[in-house]
């Protein structure tokens, strides 16, 4: 987006990329819909501390992952279902095979590390630099990209890929899970 583009406005086209973010990170819509609306009010509140040609998706993206892991934080104490037993008895399973492999993939991403997830869907789901994706996180750029090969290879491990042919025809799942491949 252009840099003379009003800041407001910028917000508001990275409403999208924001939501797709939060809902990666926490699995649930309600609560990633809590995050943005978070993320955008601490956003407007302190529109004086954006540093005018930046990116402001950037910006309010570590203002959401920031927001997010003091809630982890804050929720260690809560009772966890990390294996989806209580999940799996109130979830209805989907019909078409797109749909299970996405959420089988859903459910891997579940369970890599934090960081690892976070810089794979940075760069992967959300079309990030690795730049960006390292200024979000707080690290460099070889961080950002061992993390993310990291990721891929334990994701495949998981989910039991031996080859690319193993990836369905779903775009979705192989853009998320392989995307630039060789890093």
């Amino acid at each position: 987006m252009a840099a003379d583009t009003p800041m407001k406005d910028q917000m508001l086209a990275a409403i999208p990329h924001l939501r797709a973010f939060a809902i990666s990170l926490c699995g649930s819509v309600d609560r990633a819909d809590d995050l943005v609306q978070g993320a955008l009010l601490k956003g407007l509140s302190n529109l004086d501390k954006f540093q005018p040609g930046t990116s402001m998706q950037a910006w309010l993206f570590t203002i959401l992952r920031n927001d997010f892991l003091t809630q982890a934080r804050r929720r260690k104490r809560e009772v966890e279902d990390p294996e989806g037993a209580w999940a799996e008895r109130v979830a209805v399973m989907p019909e078409q095979g797109a749909r299970l492999d996405f959420n089988d993939m859903l459910k891997a991403l579940s369970h890599l590390p934090f960081d690892q997830r976070e810089a794979l869907l940075l760069v992967t789901a959300e079309g990030l630099t690795y730049e960006d994706a390292a200024r979000i996180c707080g690290t460099n750029i070889g961080t950002i990209k061992s993390r993310i090969n990291r990721a891929r290879r334990r994701l495949a491990e998981l989910m039991n890929f031996e080859a690319d042919d193993d990836l369905g025809p779903d775009r979705l799942v192989k853009a998320a899970l392989f995307m630039h491949i060789a890093v």
